[in-house]
């Protein structure tokens, strides 16, 4: 069996607003718990509780996932002002509007 090899390389990741994607996700994972849990007797009945409980789970996990990507946000942001400060010729060939509170 060959070893399977990319053609092409990975892109670069996408970079957007994190931590409000993560808090979006985790907040609609609660919002579906609340709803769900007044018909808990229904989904008991059918045997389908699994699906109250992943919700709160996936808010629970969201809680988690905020945490995460607020401490590499912070991450982030920390690597860039050292890098900028133990480059200042790097800044100054930037355009003002690349650089932050421009």
């Amino acid at each position: 069996m060959a070893k399977w090899t990319p053609k092409h390389e990975a892109p670069e990741p996408l970079e957007g607003p994190v931590v409000a994607t993560i808090t979006g996700g985790t907040i609609l994972w609660f919002v579906l718990f609340v709803v769900q849990v007044p018909f808990y007797g229904w989904f008991d009945d059918r045997d389908l509780t699994w699906w109250v409980w992943t919700c709160l789970a996936g808010a629970g996990l969201g809680l988690i996932g905020i945490w995460y990507v607020r401490k590499r946000d912070a991450a982030i942001k920390r690597h860039a002002a050292a890098q900028t400060a133990a480059h200042p010729a790097t800044r100054a060939a930037e355009p003002p509007e690349a650089r932050p509170g421009a």
